[in-house]
């Protein structure tokens, strides 16, 4: 049994941000917290300055390192997209396959299912094809049905290997019993590109979705006597997915959506991530050519296509909107943990220490990976 301490200025515990920490690691994994002034300073091999905390767990990735999940459906693919992230400070993803063929979501889930695990591949989030036709964004319209037998099957492989699975759905596109038969099988279903009623997206939640693909983003959207499914979203205690990138939306919007909400830490921040992130700045989207301009991710019709957006971005953002770190860091990493009932992952204690992360006080990331030995 080996055993190592270290200390940092701050360390995020998952929950809190707590000042003048030691971490005590034994066999590569975190064991416990003390306080730095009740340990010995001889037992510390190296202490680190601003924050020390679980790398970010971003539950809403479709690429990364050049390579898009649809058009690369294989482990390798994978492997080149978690290594993509974990750059930026992000080390658990769910990959995600959008709207496309049932041979495209068979091979994602093919892929998923032998992936290597240490990498970060948490799970897989199958969003679309079951949306609706007219909040589908940059969804292949051919792709878009309603949900069907050969999605049940893909879960149902899923789940009998204990997968994490979240997929996103249109209540229009689906039935209430279908969305309580996902919830049986223990898939997380979250309600998303969707132009649904306020009433069609209670009447889903009651039937067991808990979440919001990416809030304000193509869904219904709130008006003064038709909430919409933007409003039901942030008028519920559901988990609601957002990218905080600036440019999906306004900064005011979503501070204003954060202190609306009625339950505390029930927003996530997802990057919605393609290709571009640690990549070059252009890829293929279903045939047709994606390019980065001005930060933004747009075909050429000029409509945006998901989020060029690490999750370190995301935060930065955040904490300049005015959102309290230990919020912005919960939103990180505790919040889509516990949006997808993976306890263990919610929290500092039990991480393995190539998972820990260093900011500096100004949120820039200094170390990718936690050194145990004196420099």
């Amino acid at each position: 049994m080996t055993t190592h301490w270290i200390s940092a200025e701050r360390v995020f515990d998952g929950v809190n941000l707590l000042s003048e920490q030691v971490v005590k690691i034994t066999d590569g994994h975190v064991v416990a917290l003390a306080s730095l002034r009740d340990t010995a300073p001889h037992l510390i091999t190296h202490h680190y300055t601003g924050i020390l905390m679980p790398g970010f767990f971003d539950i809403q990735v479709n690429g990364g390192g050049g390579v898009l999940l649809n058009t690369s459906p294989n482990p390798a693919a994978l492997e080149t997209i978690a290594t993509a992230h974990r750059r930026f400070g992000t080390v658990a993803i769910m990959p995600t396959v959008i709207s496309d063929e049932p041979d495209v979501l068979e091979a994602a889930v093919s892929a998923v299912m032998n992936a290597q695990k240490d990498i970060g591949i948490m799970g897989i989030h199958i969003e679309g094809p079951h949306i609706s036709l007219a909040r589908r964004g940059t969804h292949a319209k051919s792709a878009i049905r309603p949900l069907d037998d050969a999605t049940f099957a893909q879960v149902k492989q899923l789940r009998d290997h204990d997968i994490p699975t979240l997929i996103t759905l249109a209540p229009e596109a689906c039935t209430s019993e279908q969305i309580t038969t996902l919830r049986d099988m223990g898939c997380i279903v979250s309600i998303g590109h969707t132009d649904a009623t306020a009433a069609q997206t209670q009447d889903a939640l009651a039937a067991g979705a808990t979440g919001f693909t990416h809030l304000f983003n193509a869904m219904s959207q709130m008006q003064s006597r038709a909430p919409g499914v933007t409003g039901a979203a942030i008028t519920s205690t559901a988990w609601c997915g957002i990218i905080a990138d600036g440019i999906h939306v306004d900064p005011m919007m979503l501070t204003l959506a954060i202190r609306a909400r009625p339950a505390e830490n029930r927003m996530i921040l997802v990057s919605d991530a393609m290709p571009t992130v640690g990549g070059p700045p252009q890829f293929d989207l279903y045939g047709q050519a994606i390019h980065l301009k001005d930060g933004r991710l747009i075909n050429a019709n000029g409509d945006l296509a998901g989020a060029h957006l690490t999750m370190l971005d995301a935060l930065n953002n955040l904490v300049s909107y005015g959102v309290e770190l230990s919020e912005a860091l919960r939103m990180c990493r505790h919040n889509p943990a516990q949006f997808l009932g993976l306890w263990g992952d919610m929290q500092l204690i039990g991480r393995k220490v190539s998972d820990l992360i260093n900011l500096d006080h100004d949120l820039n990331l200094i170390h990718r990976e936690i050194g145990l030995s004196k420099e």
